[in-house]
């Protein structure tokens, strides 16, 4: 079996969304991109939707919109290639107007990093030696 994950997060501003996520070096899918929608590229199986917030309300029924500041909804987790891969993105992402979520975590064999995004949702960048999972 082949699984997708398409994760669809509400964005307050689409245009700064789409270039925050560039600056990061994740391009957005212009075939599935318009003025409510962009969806951004992750890997050859993983994308996020970004919607705008009228049109994210048109996807669910009668909830609200989890408010970031307040709370949280899920933390999105993002693996890759090297530690530095993982202070490379989560560097950029401050610089472009992030807010860092935790302190780095290593754990020798693993090692993580994490932001808040210009709209407040949770990112994690990973890095695993899977040599060292016997």
């Amino acid at each position: 079996m082949s699984v997708k994950i398409f994760v669809n997060l509400p964005v307050a501003d689409l245009a700064k969304s789409i270039e925050f996520f560039g600056t990061l070096g994740f391009k957005h899918n212009p075939e599935f991109t318009d003025e409510n929608a962009t969806c951004i590229v992750f890997g050859d199986t993983v994308y996020a939707m970004l919607l705008t917030k009228p049109y994210f309300k048109t996807f669910v029924t009668d909830r609200e919109i989890v408010d970031s500041d307040k709370a949280v909804e899920a933390i999105l987790a993002l693996g890759v290639d090297s530690r530095a891969e993982v202070d490379e993105i989560v560097d950029k992402a401050l610089a472009a107007g992030a807010r860092s979520s935790k302190e780095p975590q290593d754990h020798g064999f693993m090692y993580s990093r994490g932001f808040a995004d210009l709209d407040g949702h949770l990112w994690e960048l990973f890095w695993m030696d899977e040599s060292a999972q016997g």
